[in-house]
């Protein structure tokens, strides 16, 4: 329930949550500095951390934070990880889920 909950929550904040059939919330960075440095911030600034996935374990263009809520994470730590991610995608200039869509539309 939570990992749904976290997924539709962070994707209706036009956080580029990407596809998983799983438990965790794979949320696309798509630079490894940028990853690194989101991670960073989010323990820096909250006091959350959420481990950034790189090359090579994932390819190249796809970095991303893995997040993996559990049923403990109450729906009020949904949303203060709502308003961190949120935070720190601006921050640090992180391309949203709508932004990263316009870029593919232009330049097809």
């Amino acid at each position: 329930r939570q990992a749904a909950r976290t997924k539709t929550v962070l994707g209706a904040s036009d956080l580029p949550v990407m596809p998983s059939d799983t438990h965790i919330v794979p949320v696309l960075v798509g630079d490894p500095d940028l990853c690194k440095r989101a991670s960073d911030h989010l323990l820096a600034v909250h006091g959350i951390y959420i481990q950034p996935i790189n090359y090579p374990t994932v390819p190249r263009g796809t970095e991303r934070l893995r997040i993996t809520p559990t049923p403990l994470h109450d729906d009020t730590l949904v949303e203060h990880l709502k308003i961190a991610l949120v935070e720190t995608w601006q921050t640090l200039g992180i391309a949203f889920a709508s932004e990263t869509q316009a870029a593919r539309l232009a330049a097809e």
